[in-house]
């Protein structure tokens, strides 16, 4: 009864620890995003349109994130919830995609080649993350964007509410999925260590998105 309990808390703590992890790390506090939520002068508009566009470049793929993570993950309660996260993600990539066409063009920008230098290594980094066999990693990185898309998905709502688009609702997994999810998956101290990597390096993707949006915005005021 004991060792339950203990690993009852410990598999709290490594909810708790991803949630953390997301908040402080995530989507949601980087300038640049607060920024776009917030702009509304004269180039809010291409600012958005070129977020939106990068958005699309990463994740508007198909098969998505979600269903490349879903092909190496073994039967059980983890899969279970994969298989919801993937049919809910597509609907979010529907609804990229038709954002992406309904905002314009890409706005003009110095250093094209560069910005495509970039994404590619993005995507490939994400697909490395969804394809890894190390138990644990694929759910911490799906989970992370599950937690991280909440964030993602108001600057898309702000920018189809510009281009007169209707915004569909977002059908994720709860906050109180995603930590079954995370408990389900993370029954060894390994697993627990691959999770947190995954959400790390997932997180890390982000930032990495909207650092190069903010040099993209900054590049086009000069």
């Amino acid at each position: 009864m004991a060792t339950k309990a203990a690993a009852e808390r410990t598999q709290a703590g490594v909810v708790e620890a991803q949630f953390a992890r997301v908040a402080d790390a995530g989507s949601a506090r980087h300038p640049q995003l607060i920024a776009l939520l917030a702009s509304s002068g004269p180039n809010a508009a291409r600012d958005l349109a070129d977020a939106v566009h990068l958005l699309c470049n990463l994740y508007g793929r198909h098969p998505g994130f979600i269903d490349v993570a879903l092909k190496a993950c073994p039967a059980g309660p983890a899969r279970d919830w994969l298989t919801d996260a993937a049919e809910a993600f597509e609907r979010e990539r529907l609804y990229l995609v038709r954002l992406t066409s309904a905002v314009g063009p890409q706005p003009s920008t110095a250093g094209a080649a560069q910005t495509e230098a970039v994404l590619l290594a993005q995507r490939h980094a994400l697909d490395t993350l969804a394809a890894s066999e190390r138990n644990g990693c694929a759910l911490g990185a799906v989970t992370a964007l599950v937690e991280d898309w909440r964030s993602v998905r108001r600057l898309l709502d702000r920018a189809a509410h510009r281009a007169g688009l209707d915004v569909p609702g977002c059908t994720l997994p709860d906050e109180e999925s995603v930590a079954q999810a995370v408990q389900a998956g993370t029954g060894t101290p390994g697993a627990a260590r691959a999770l947190a990597f995954g959400a790390e390096q997932l997180l890390l993707q982000h930032r990495g998105l909207f650092d190069l949006l903010e040099a993209r915005a900054e590049s086009r005021l000069d």
